[in-house]
């Protein structure tokens, strides 16, 4: 049987994906908006604490296109960590006015493909541990899928042999390297979790690279024989200072 690799596995992680309810938003009065924007906006700034205390992180996007309006992303220690938060978000007022579109359960995930000093503790390697339990970027821009590894009588990526897989990867590997500087990654594992084994999330300042480094990745064999996807969300970053904008009528 093929060896499956170990992972070394981080923060846990939650994509939650709303729409806004305009039609119904739009007839509230500008005193009851401007209430629902405030508590919003508390709600962001008390979890701007996760990060300071390095216990988790979030972000939120507003997603171009008619699958959602906004993406929170919240990372956390514990699955029930995101429970907590996530619960809290759906008792806020403005939440009468969101419709739940999509949601993605996974957690930060480095698979050992890596090659790593068998003495050591990956989980304290200087280079390991800020990817796993990752400090998330400003980036103007975020991109979300989900994806899985083929599997069928043609191309099965979980019959092949460990040493072709690391093969493949680390040639997968090199092309998400020449994007350094332009994109930054995230893998989060799902397997188990929700219905695909993984999602992508990247973040740029340039929305044009995550054309790129899809495309570019269409051509490696990893992707080309035995890579399948879900939905892609893009967006734009909404800061607390500029909910005003984004939700005023």
């Amino acid at each position: 049987m093929p060896q499956a690799p170990e992972t070394l596995d981080g923060w846990y992680s939650l994509h939650l994906f709303y729409a806004v309810d305009w039609t119904t938003f739009r007839l509230l009065s500008e005193e009851d908006r401007n209430e629902l924007i405030d508590e919003l906006r508390s709600f962001l700034a008390k979890h701007e604490s996760a990060r300071e205390n390095n216990a988790g992180d979030h972000a939120f996007y507003n997603i171009t296109g008619q699958k959602a309006d906004i993406l929170l992303w919240v990372l956390r220690p514990e699955m029930k960590d995101l429970n907590t938060v996530e619960n809290e978000f759906n008792k806020l007022k403005i939440t009468d006015y969101l419709i739940p579109t999509y949601s993605y359960v996974s957690v930060i995930e480095l698979g050992n493909y890596l090659h790593t000093n068998p003495d050591e503790d990956p989980y304290e390697n200087p280079h390991i541990k800020p990817r796993l339990y990752p400090e998330l970027p400003h980036a103007e821009y975020i991109c979300f899928y989900p994806m899985d590894k083929r599997r069928n009588e043609t191309y099965n990526w979980y019959m092949l042999p460990m040493v072709k897989r690391s093969e493949l990867m680390y040639a997968h590997g090199k092309i998400g390297r020449s994007y350094a500087g332009k994109i930054k990654q995230f893998i989060t594992g799902s397997i188990g979790f929700d219905d695909h084994e993984w999602g992508v999330t990247l973040f740029a300042d340039d929305p044009l690279q995550f054309k790129k480094i899809v495309y570019d990745m269409r051509f490696d064999e990893t992707t080309a024989r035995y890579g399948d996807f879900g939905s892609f969300f893009v967006g734009h970053i909404v800061e607390k200072e500029d909910l005003q904008d984004f939700l005023s009528i």
